[in-house]
């Protein structure tokens, strides 16, 4: 069956031969002053692209840098390593490639004022919150990506690979929120990044090990083995963390809004416009031609709907900001 499933996969007449995955993959074979001297040029290139196109807050910039982007061959080189059982130096690419586009973004941080606000920009806030999905995401694309390079005949896909496992713009991101010193949102545009990359690897070393390329592999077992399950469990438990954080938030904004929708229904013309969080306080934008009904009020219908100790404030288009109270007080 598993024979059967492999040429079904990797039809013999398409198959890529190892020596020819390893000359695409490890950076130190073949002609190895060359490859490596491509990967640097076409690294920083994509590195500084990448970072310009964050601070722009232009998708189709760094799109770019995604295509061009040639990280993805180390980390693919780490997979085949994984299967053969040796080492052939790919991950020492893999880290020092991502800290020279983290201190690229770092660098083109400086351009930036000390009032920018970092989540406005959306290349920024859609990389460091990432959540289990993203990981999904990400393994699917590793295996289209070790698939393709397997075979011969859709070696084309591989583009579409590039700019669907991001790895270079969250690195981008990293450098640019160190800059601006926000550790925490580059903590975050990491987690990012060491998600793209586990998926990567794990799903290439599956694909590449299920079509035989680790067959004749004679090495010890490599101890970037047991780091692979360690980084993966480091990875995973934050992302489900943060997965599971974002669902209780939207769950609580659904029912703050609820709630407020029928705490303004008494005015004539007001409504609720957006529920924001900010750490543990919950802010109503509400547009109002009049007064509003007493904020106490508001703070009764929530007991029971929200989590004691979460702060309501409630800014209203007439400028007011009405601070409710605290649930559970």
């Amino acid at each position: 069956m598993i024979d059967d499933l492999r040429r079904r996969v990797l039809p013999e007449n398409q198959r890529r031969t190892l020596e020819e995955l390893t000359d695409d993959l490890v950076l130190r074979s073949g002609d190895a002053g060359a490859k490596q001297s491509a990967f640097w040029i076409m690294l920083t290139l994509s590195g500084v692209i990448a970072s310009a196109g964050v601070i722009a807050d232009s998708t189709a910039t760094v799109i770019g840098a995604m295509i061009i982007a040639p990280l993805s061959t180390p980390i693919m080189g780490i997979a085949l390593s994984s299967v053969r059982q040796e080492r052939n130096g790919s991950a020492t690419y893999v880290v020092l490639g991502a800290s020279a586009v983290v201190g690229i973004g770092v660098v083109f941080s400086l351009v930036l004022t000390g009032s920018y606000d970092l989540l406005a920009n959306s290349q920024i806030s859609g990389r460091t919150s990432p959540r289990l999905i993203d990981l999904v995401a990400a393994a699917a694309t590793g295996l289209a990506g070790a698939v393709a390079l397997a075979r011969r005949d859709v070696a084309a896909v591989l583009p579409g690979v590039a700019i669907a496992i991001s790895l270079v713009p969250p690195l981008a991101v990293v450098g640019v929120c160190l800059g601006q010193g926000a550790p925490a949102l580059a903590l975050g545009a990491l987690l990012l990044f060491l998600s793209n990359l586990v998926a990567l690897v794990l799903c290439g070393t599956l694909v590449f090990g299920s079509l035989g390329y680790g067959e004749g592999a004679t090495g010890p077992y490599p101890r970037h083995r047991v780091r692979m399950t360690l980084l993966t469990a480091l990875v995973v438990l934050p992302l489900a963390a943060n997965t599971a954080a974002t669902y209780a938030i939207q769950v609580w904004s659904d029912r703050v809004r609820s709630t407020a929708d029928d705490w303004v229904s008494s005015t004539s013309g007001a409504r609720v416009t957006d529920v924001q969080w900010e750490a543990d306080t919950a802010r109503i934008a509400v547009e109002t031609p009049g007064e509003l009904p007493p904020v106490a009020d508001l703070m009764k219908a929530l007991d029971g709907e929200v989590p004691d100790g979460i702060t309501i404030v409630v800014d209203t288009s007439l400028g007011e900001n009405l601070h409710a109270g605290t649930t559970g007080e």
